[in-house]
């Protein structure tokens, strides 16, 4: 089965990562790889960065770009026009059934994060349907995009709680139970699991590490350079492996000329280089691997149209592979053994965390309730760790360890 590499650019609103990714994607296609350049931001400004026009159906740009660049717009207000509504018609057969009457059946069936879940299918859908081997996604901000990519797993937890996988096959007993016929539960019941299968994809398209990856954009602002911090960690969170960070606009240096101008340059870079120096040497970053920090200074002119763009890009990478980059570090590892009651077990989740990050950790079950300055993801324990418990965590620059015993009540069973 082909694979296809899909590369995603998010950052903070207005720091430049739409033009990175179009850069990014004319370099790529300049090298002769067919690269398909895709905006899920509602902002839409991808078209303009190219100069081209730009609709939901991918389009080749033309441009000097060796003919193997296309471009496309998610317009998520249509997919959930003509998607929603059919699957929202099935969840409330669903509802009914479960004795939920008919007006809050219609209010339970719009939920949060639809639109976002229907941009990331749409996305999937195009990396499979074209004759591209590069995707480049630009994304929304980072808080949308955070957003954005958690939906596939807190959908298929939502729709697996709402309708077990169990149930879907009884198909009598839930058509008995509402009422209704066996014919309108089948509908139903494969309209979900079509969705369960999406979600899935979507679930594997994201966390396949070497196939998918994000990259970082920011500039080099204290405030812009903290929230890229917590974005790093919540994409740690969900699995979702970032291979670079770019930080983009940093001042060309003045040198010694003496004027007001000058010595207003020198006062940002020195500041931009301060930020610059944190984020080389901050801890929490070691756990994101080797992946490279790049710089790409302010340019007089803005970069609109493909050779602008490839010439940034010239600048961004130089003779390197844009799509290299590290495969990181699984989120979770277990080490430690034994079958006696006194063994001892070590889960290690790779997740960055800043110096002041709040973090609460919770067993609920089978899984691992991890919390970050709020941020919560549920991680499934491995086999041998649901029959023992908490005995102590800690966090240092790799992340948290968390130590586990056998419980007596549950190891010898």
């Amino acid at each position: 089965m082909r694979r296809v590499r899909v590369l995603l650019f998010t950052g903070k609103g207005g720091v430049g990562k739409t033009t990175l990714a179009a850069a990014t994607a004319a370099h790529l296609a300049r090298s002769g790889r067919k690269v398909l350049v895709v905006s899920t931001d509602p902002a839409h400004s991808l078209a303009d960065v190219l100069g081209t026009p730009a609709g939901p159906e991918p389009s080749e740009v033309d441009s000097e770009a060796g003919g193997g660049l296309f471009v496309s717009h998610v317009d998520t207000r249509r997919l959930v026009d003509d998607a929603w509504r059919e699957l929202r018609r099935h969840l409330g057969t669903v509802l009914a059934g479960a004795g939920v009457d008919e007006l809050a059946a219609e209010e339970l069936t719009v939920l949060p994060g639809v639109e976002e879940l229907l941009a990331l299918a749409e996305v999937e859908r195009l990396s499979r349907g074209g004759p591209w081997d590069t995707v480049v996604v630009d994304c929304a901000p980072t808080a949308e995009t955070v957003r954005l990519l958690a939906v596939p797993e807190a959908f298929a937890t939502y729709l697996e709680r709402l309708f077990p996988t169990h149930r879907r096959v009884v198909r009598g007993l839930l058509a008995g139970l509402a009422g209704g016929s066996v014919e309108r539960w089948d509908a139903a019941a494969d309209a979900l699991g079509r969705l369960a299968g999406r979600l899935a994809e979507l679930r594997a398209l994201l966390t396949e590490r070497e196939g998918t990856s994000v990259r970082l954009v920011l500039t080099p602002e204290r405030v812009v350079a903290a929230e890229a911090r917590r974005t790093l960690t919540a994409l740690a969170l969900h699995g979702i492996r970032v291979d670079g960070l770019v930080v983009n606009r940093l001042l060309p240096d003045p040198g010694a000329e003496d004027s007001p101008a000058a010595r207003w340059m020198r006062t940002r870079r020195a500041e931009q280089d301060a930020v610059l120096a944190e984020l080389r040497g901050a801890a929490e970053l070691a756990v994101v691997g080797d992946a490279p920090l790049r710089v790409v200074e302010h340019r007089a002119a803005e970069p609109v149209g493909v050779p602008a763009l490839v010439e940034l890009a010239a600048q961004l990478y130089g003779d390197d592979d844009p799509l290299a980059g590290p495969a990181g570090q699984p989120l979770v590892s277990v080490t430690g053994g034994g079958r006696a009651l006194d063994s001892e077990f070590h889960l290690r989740l790779a997740v960055p965390l800043p110096a002041e990050a709040e973090i609460d950790l919770a067993r609920v079950g089978d899984e691992l309730a991890v919390t970050v300055d709020g941020r919560r993801r549920l991680v499934a324990l491995p086999a041998v760790l649901r029959r023992c418990e908490v005995s102590d965590a800690t966090a240092d620059e790799a992340g948290l360890l968390v130590s586990f015993r056998p419980d007596p009540r549950l190891w010898m069973r």
